[in-house]
């Protein structure tokens, strides 16, 4: 077949994927109006209550009316802008809120939009502030935190063990190696792990932590993290699992209680971020940055208004060929399928672990598994669009402030066959931080770069830790 032959047979794909995908999507945005109503219903008939979702917003007036009166909101002539808003003692910046969790552009919501507009026309102002987040904010301050599990919601002992006083409403941390030296003094080093989104401490603790040579565990700490709203880490129902709160509750977790002063970090995917972040919080701190599929997608100059909405259609482009494209794209645009999804999956986790065990004959380890499902959906939608979406205007500083300020080495992996975050994130990461060490590796994806060739990496993260 000649070239133009090939790229006749091309572009006649493409044309097709968007066709056909124009038209699934259309489905599924009807779907998932419906599937609104149903969840409403039945969030009322069994938990007594009509729970707020993200398919409608109420204007800043209404807002502050539903939230008691707390919030506080500035408006400058044709321009609202949400400043802060006071819970207790703390301030939350809603600029932490993702816009993408209330404004994901649909067949039915531009009509919708078209009406809403024309309606308000002659209005003063044009910014709405979603009436979802601010209920669940007003519940936070009036300290409304439900520790029990939502009925759609697993409520097994592994997923609701945070519950417990005993959990003390902290992270859960694996941790490995000793703790102090018979004289009371610390040796080593220190390793802080974070994972990736619907995953959990198992991720490195299955993989990387047997794979350790003798050294590194006689004598390094390491600590492997369920993220909140994973694993088995608190999944509190009200929790917008913004990046303040993610960062918050590592540190509370683990940099204070284990007294980590100076520590490597080896991160994941969306656990990247966090890392970035923790690394400009913490620059005298971070020894070394390890960085696996780094979900950096820079935004031109002409969508920088719209940071949030370009890196949401860049991960999930609305498009059900590939495969992972389209499994991104329900993950993103569908708060009631996903929700659905979760229902049926991760509430009953256990008969689908079961069955994997007993089709494989117990020859399958399943602690991906464990990490795919144990978590709530409100803790998976919140945590994709308020990290991965939301932080889409803080990347390049983060990464900018990584290459002006801090000293340590920088080690990115990334699997050349990587679907969900292609490794074009990697370089565009070393054009911000040139001295970065890019390692692009050859049949290996977005799971495969740590499983399968964990004993590789476990070496070579022993020799990042040792030159730094």
């Amino acid at each position: 077949m000649g070239d133009t032959a090939r790229r006749i047979v091309a572009s006649s794909g493409r044309v097709i994927n968007k066709g056909v995908s124009w038209f699934v999507f259309c489905i599924l945005d009807l779907l998932d109006i419906v599937l609104c109503v149903v969840f409403k219903v039945v969030d009322l008939v069994v938990e007594g209550e009509w729970k707020p979702c993200y398919c409608s917003s109420g204007s800043a007036k209404e807002a502050i009316r539903s939230g008691g009166g707390n919030i506080l909101v500035s408006e400058h002539g044709g321009e609202s802008k949400i400043l802060s808003l006071t819970t207790s003692s703390k301030i939350l910046q809603l600029e932490d809120i993702s816009d993408t969790l209330f404004s994901r552009p649909s067949l039915v919501s531009q009509l919708k939009r078209l009406h809403i507009d024309s309606s308000h026309k002659n209005s003063n102002t044009s910014f709405t502030v979603n009436s979802t987040i601010v209920e669940m904010l007003g519940r936070r301050q009036h300290g409304q935190h439900p520790a029990t599990a939502r009925w759609s919601d697993c409520d097994c002992t592994l997923c609701t063990g945070w519950i417990s006083p005993s959990s003390k409403g902290k992270l859960f941390v694996r941790t490995q190696g000793p703790i102090m030296t018979t004289g009371g003094m610390r040796r080593g080093e220190d390793v802080l792990f974070i994972h990736g989104f619907i995953s959990s401490s198992l991720f490195w603790a299955e993989t990387l932590f047997p794979n350790f040579s003798g050294k590194v565990k006689s004598s390094y700490r390491l600590f492997a993290v369920d993220l909140l709203g994973f694993g088995r880490s608190p999944k509190p129902s009200e929790s917008l699992y913004t990046l303040r709160e993610h960062l918050e509750m590592i540190e509370t977790s683990v940099l204070e209680p284990y007294k980590l002063q100076s520590f490597h970090i080896v991160a994941h995917s969306l656990g990247c971020i966090l890392a970035l972040a923790l690394a400009v919080k913490y620059p005298r701190s971070v020894k070394s940055l390890t960085l696996l599929a780094p979900p950096f997608y820079p935004v031109p100059k002409a969508s920088a208004a719209q940071a949030t909405q370009y890196v949401m259609s860049r991960v999930a482009p609305r498009r059900v060929w590939p495969p992972i494209a389209f499994g991104a794209s329900m993950a993103c645009w569908y708060e009631h399928i996903t929700r659905l999804i979760c229902f049926v999956i991760c509430k009953n986790h256990r008969l689908w672990e079961f069955l994997t065990k007993l089709i494989t004959r117990n020859r399958l380890r399943t602690f991906l598994m464990e990490g795919f499902f144990c978590h709530t959906h409100n803790a998976a939608w919140h945590t994709l669009h308020n990290i991965i979406c939301g932080t889409a205007g803080k990347m390049e500083a983060y990464l900018d402030a990584v290459r002006d300020n801090l000293n340590c080495k920088v080690t990115v992996f990334h699997g050349k066959d990587d679907e969900l975050i292609p490794p074009e994130c990697s370089h565009e990461l070393q054009t911000r931080i040139p001295r970065a060490n890019v390692n692009v590796i050859d049949n290996k994806d977005h799971i495969t770069i740590v499983v399968g060739r964990q004993q590789v990496f476990a070496q070579e993260l022993e020799q990042i830790w040792t030159t730094t």
